[in-house]
């Protein structure tokens, strides 16, 4: 009598962790693979391009063009996203210009 080998369970996809900060470019492919509005895919897709050929000096644009369009997203991967380059955007944001006030004489 053979014995059978026990059955393999399928493999798991790993629990999704929705807490943790994005990158940019990681952000833009989780809205071409999950955001349901072909325009704002196409968005994600067209920023990605752009910071391939622009490299990082467009990254804040571009990040800043994709915010505008995900507004209408929902959900929980939507909230991670938008929170993920909300925080680039605000962390990367050019030094205020002197004014009087901040100007030595």
């Amino acid at each position: 009598m053979s014995e059978q080998p026990p059955e393999a369970s399928p493999p798991t996809a790993p629990a999704k962790d929705y807490t943790r900060e994005l990158g940019v470019v990681e952000c833009f492919v989780a809205i071409t693979n999950e955001c349901q509005s072909g325009p704002v895919r196409t968005m994600a897709s067209h920023a990605l391009e752009a910071i391939k050929s622009g490299g990082p000096e467009v990254m804040r644009e571009q990040v800043y063009y994709v915010l505008t369009a995900i507004q209408g997203w929902r959900g929980e991967r939507a909230s991670q996203v938008h929170a993920s380059l909300t925080k680039y955007y605000q962390d990367t944001a050019p030094p205020a210009p002197p004014t009087s006030s901040n100007v030595p004489d």
